[in-house]
């Protein structure tokens, strides 16, 4: 979409209404906006079909200090113009003055139908089914004619932003009120310019106070064990649902390997004897046989390994299950209009016919190779440095403890392990925001190979961050007991920092500093209720959080096996860890903008390369076992021998692991049937119009 034609490349006069050049009362806006009722103020529609007596606000505009009334005139005009006239088709009112810093949005029926269809969302038919939304159908869907009950709330915000981010200027065309440095080029993204050139400051969705109470009372402020997760699609979107989805269903799944690790523990003398050498770094001795402990081990690695493949699968058949419930297991991308972020030389794409800014892939290959591969191994370099500090001062305090063998010397144990995790995490926080700079730089034109790039970065960072020194410990330097040590250690230390800073700073900080800055009463002007929620922070993604358990996922699948207590840890964790994400994301930031999602995307697999690396970390885990090795020794086996039988147990279970997928199906069969009978009509659909 772009925007022309009337004054200015604005709409023409019939499609929106006169914008008023003098203030209009505070008193009279609150009515028009609280009652959500159609008034002179917001922009008209031209589609019968689309008259209301309600006009819901779903989006905040907020537009820099120093713009002038000509520009947000001419910004409410495009924004209201048709989209055969290259505007935006969506509802707008100027809030209560015509020369203040909102613009507050909404989007008609038709505007929010045919996006439906573009989106590829599926809605249900009057039949009953799920069924490919089609807008040339739109009236033999249930519930069509009323959006807030078609529609979740989330989508009906993310179809507003999805058409604000598809404006594009199909001319030359000069901005009224700006300078002629600002003026917009053919095919320049009409919403990322207005943004260089500080007109607008912000775009938001807004709460709906009443629906978001309704939810924190179902979410976290009771004593319920269930998520409302078709409530948490409905407000917040399937992108955070299915990482909630996600949460809930790890978390009861760790039930099973915790109360191995329980078991194995409590009837396990060697167990013990190897928890208590790690918690004093002394020795401790033991009269009881090790044999029971080393098959408790073997018990762990094995039941580790079968439980990762297990439960990715089971997750796989409840993610369809989600999918087809929220509608969005047929989701389109859309190719024609670029990623609002794309730049490059205007020119003729071969793909789509369209005059559109054009890109080099060599130019960006150059980059990469240029700038991104280098700076990714720059901060794999200073992962590598804080290993060999973490290393040096590991020696230090083991010499200091050995002189000292005091109980401030055992305390000094765990500060190398402290300072590292305290890095690691420090460094990590920094590499996503340069990774994603360098991503920027990269210029992809679609969302997706952006949000890849991205997150192949972070994952390969990650992966080397967390684990690098648990690999080295473990196969370099074989020191069971200092890994041991440093698994205890991040697994209490890394969740206690995850709390704070993800939890009790932004706590801290919205309730002694920026809420006593948004005190409100609900004789207010709604509008300056809208603005205090553009004072909070926004949100800061779910990649975070993903991060987060993918790491948990990679401590307990890689390496519980020398510290059985692993998955009791994770449990307790994360069991507040959801209380405290609804926490966070009701009320300590911005609402966020949530697009349609069928399953964790690339996430998914990263879980399943974590759970086949497994495999070889738990079975060359095994041979470093005092008991094993001293069985080798016993037998006469050679290290070759060893190596060999190692192998083929590897591939054993590899190969156990591969039959388990197989007959686990990704899908149910009722969901398969049916995700099937959506493509065939999709099929028929596009056939009757081609044919009409």
């Amino acid at each position: 979409m772009s925007k022309a034609g009337g004054d200015e490349g604005g709409g023409s006069s019939s499609e929106t209404a006169e914008q008023p050049e003098a203030k209009t009362p505070a008193g009279a806006a609150l009515s028009k906006l609280s009652a959500t009722t159609v008034g002179p103020d917001w922009t008209k529609v031209s589609c019968p079909c689309c008259v209301s007596e309600r006009v819901e606000p779903l989006v905040l505009v907020k537009l820099g200090e120093k713009v002038r009334p000509e520009t947000k005139r001419w910004l409410i005009r495009v924004i209201g113009a048709p989209q055969k006239d290259g505007g935006a088709a969506l509802l707008a009112h100027p809030g209560e003055e015509a020369t203040g810093d909102i613009i507050v949005l909404s989007a008609p029926r038709c505007t929010l139908l045919k996006a439906t269809e573009e989106l590829g969302l599926c809605k249900t038919y009057d039949s009953g089914e799920m069924e490919a939304f089609s807008y040339n159908d739109r009236d033999n869907f249930k519930d069509s004619d009323n959006m807030e009950v078609f529609l979740t709330l989330a989508e009906r915000q993310y179809i507003v932003k999805y058409e604000l981010d598809g404006l594009r200027a199909q001319r030359d065309l000069r901005i009224p009120g700006l300078s002629d440095r600002h003026t917009l080029q053919h095919r320049d993204n009409i919403w990322r310019k207005l943004g260089s050139a500080g007109v607008i400051v912000d775009t938001l969705p807004l709460h709906n106070p009443d629906q978001l109470k309704d939810l924190s009372e179902a979410w976290y402020a009771g004593n319920q064990l269930a998520q409302p997760l078709d409530s948490v699609n409905g407000y917040f979107g399937s992108s955070v649902a299915f990482y909630f989805s996600f949460l809930d269903f790890y978390t009861w799944s760790l039930l099973p390997p915790a109360i191995l690790g329980l078991t194995i523990t409590y009837f396990s003398g060697e167990v013990q004897k190897e928890m208590k050498e790690s918690l004093s770094g002394s020795p401790v001795t033991s009269d009881d046989d090790s044999g029971t402990a080393v098959s408790g081990h073997m018990i762990q690695a094995v039941f580790s390994m079968l439980w990762s493949t297990v439960v990715m699968e089971l997750w796989k058949r409840r993610s369809s299950s989600l999918s087809y419930r929220w509608g969005t297991m047929h989701l389109a991308e859309r190719f024609a209009e670029p990623r609002p972020g794309f730049h490059g030389g205007i020119g003729l794409n071969p793909v789509t016919g369209r005059m559109e800014p054009l890109f080099p892939d060599w130019q960006r290959d150059l980059r990469m190779a240029l700038l991104s591969i280098p700076v990714v191994g720059l901060f794999l370099g200073l992962v590598v440095l804080g290993m060999l500090c973490f290393y040096w001062g590991e020696a230090q305090v083991q010499e200091l403890h050995k002189d000292w063998d005091s109980l401030l010397s055992q305390t000094l144990l765990y500060v190398p392990s402290v300072l590292h995790i305290s890095y690691t995490n420090v460094l990590a926080t920094v590499y996503r925001t340069v990774a994603k700079s360098l991503t920027e730089y990269e210029n992809h034109r679609e969302e997706s190979a952006f949000e890849n790039h991205l997150t192949a970065k972070v994952l390969v960072f990650t992966f080397f961050n967390y684990f690098a020194v648990l690999f080295h410990i473990a196969f370099f330097k074989q020191d069971v007991p200092l890994l041991r040590k440093r698994l205890a250690s991040l697994l209490i230390i890394t969740q206690l920092l995850n709390q704070v800073t993800e939890v009790l700073i932004p706590f801290l900080v919205d309730r002694f500093i920026s809420a006593p800055h948004r005190t409100e009463s609900e004789d207010d002007p709604q509008e300056d209720k809208f603005r205090n929620q553009s004072t909070l922070p926004a949100f800061p993604g779910l990649f975070a959080e993903y991060i987060e358990l993918l790491v948990q996922f990679g401590y307990l699948s890689l390496f519980s096996c020398v510290f059985p207590l692993t998955a009791v840890l994770l449990l307790i964790n994360n069991l507040t860890e959801i209380r405290t994400d609804a926490y966070k994301i009701c009320k300590l930031f911005r609402k966020p903008f949530s697009p349609p999602a069928a399953n964790m995307r690339v996430w998914q697999i990263a879980f399943e390369v974590l759970s086949f690396v497994s495999v070889v970390s738990n079975c060359w885990l095994l041979l470093l076992s005092p008991w094993l090795q001293k069985l080798f020794q016993e037998g006469g086996w050679s290290s070759t021998h060893v190596l060999l039988l190692a192998v083929l147990v590897e591939h054993v279970l590899i190969l156990v692991k591969v039959v388990l997928a197989v007959l686990i199906p990704d899908e149910p069969d009722w969901v398969r049937k049916k995700r099937e009978h959506i493509e065939f009509t999709s099929m028929q659909a596009l056939r009757e119009q081609k044919l009409h």
